[in-house]
């Protein structure tokens, strides 16, 4: 791996007494699983079977008896509370709409009103593609940090985290403003997905990169595939190991991210996060329920792992650079990698006291 960048953390906001990651559950997961919460053949969501999904996990994470009392253990009628979706997976894999639809039907019921309730990714184009909105209560909000690539209107001067990776001009990444200035709390809602520089895509990566601009800036390309890229020493060199975790962990983004829930009804075993290739997503058909995302996010490196064993792929821990070609490549071939991929960003993200990543304490219920 690179040398540890020097990071600068700027930022008004104090840490809160109980800060949302790792939350009350340190090291406590949750997998709530049904066969038949999506069909394979079709790619249809059951939304019924979701919402029972829903309401074990989160009994079952809380050890409340009954769903409303779960969520009213994170929240209260007078928060304003963000979904932070993924949507760099569409059109298949994304947080599903019915996902997000159901984690809104339990605000309401706590008493938030709709207009309490914002969907946020970072940017519009993507958001419009997945298109929540038939889906909505009328009055919850869908906002975006960047209407257009590079529009900066949506980032608070005031939060960031400055750091040069590879002689940037630009040195700095802002927290969306609406992280910053308007939400109370935060429930994150990541896929299971792998990550051409990050080796999995998860609720570390979701939540930091997805509220932060100017990240792409911490890895470079392996290049056009060609006879260079092994004799260019900067080609897919990254430096996702440390700073996901290190935007994760910016405030108020940690204080407020306090639930984690991960959509695992579909996922992507190879070439995502933008992967549009049907040959690989699979069906793990399960959500995982948390507060720690260093946990879960553990057991997301293995999902993907397993399943890239089981279709003959290279390991996500493969630090060769032989492996290295170029995007046109990687999108064909399970075994050429675009960057060398980051996975221990997940333990590096627990050394920022985000999680615990140990298998032997996290505890992992079946329900």
């Amino acid at each position: 791996p690179l040398a540890l960048p020097q990071y600068r953390t700027v930022s008004p906001y104090a840490p809160s007494r109980t800060p949302g990651m790792p939350g009350p559950y340190p090291g406590k997961v949750i997998s709530a699983r049904s066969p038949k919460c999506i069909s394979e053949s079709t790619g249809k969501v059951d939304a019924v079977v979701v919402r029972d999904m829903m309401a074990r996990g989160m009994c079952e994470l809380t050890g409340r008896s009954q769903p409303l009392e779960a969520w009213k253990s994170f929240f209260v009628p007078e928060d304003i509370v963000g979904i932070k979706v993924n949507c760099g997976g569409r059109p298949d894999v994304v947080s599903s709409p019915e996902i997000v639809v159901e984690i809104i039907r339990n605000l309401q019921a706590v008493g938030l009103k709709p207009e309490q309730i914002i969907i946020y990714e970072r940017f519009q184009s993507q958001l419009n593609d997945v298109n929540y909105t038939p889906h909505l209560p009328k009055g919850v909000e869908i906002a975006a940090a960047e209407k257009g690539r590079g529009d900066n209107q949506g980032y608070d001067p005031a939060v960031y985290v400055e750091a040069e990776f590879f002689g940037e001009e630009d040195t700095r990444s802002n927290l969306m403003k609406l992280v910053s200035q308007r939400l109370t709390k935060i429930i994150n809602v990541p896929n299971m997905k792998d990550h051409g520089a990050s080796g999995v895509t998860g609720c570390l990566k979701n939540i930091a990169y997805g509220s932060f601009s100017n990240v792409a800036r911490s890895h470079l390309g392996a290049g056009d595939g060609g006879p260079g890229v092994l004799s260019n020493p900067e080609a897919g060199k990254s430096h996702t190991l440390s700073f996901i975790g290190t935007l994760a962990a910016a405030e108020p983004l940690r204080s407020r991210t306090v639930l984690q829930i991960m959509d695992g009804l579909r996922g992507v075993w190879h070439g995502g996060p933008f992967v549009t290739d049907p040959r690989f997503r699979f069906y793990p058909k399960q959500m995982l329920f948390g507060t720690d995302p260093v946990a879960i996010d553990r057991l997301l490196l293995d999902i993907i792992e397993v399943k890239r064993r089981s279709e003959g792929a290279m390991s996500i821990w493969d630090r060769s650079r032989k492996s290295l070609g170029s995007g046109r490549a990687r999108d064909h071939d399970p075994n050429v990698n675009i960057l060398i991929r980051e996975p221990g960003h997940v333990e590096f993200a627990s050394t920022l006291g985000l999680g615990e990543h140990d298998m032997k304490k996290i505890r992992v219920k079946e329900c």
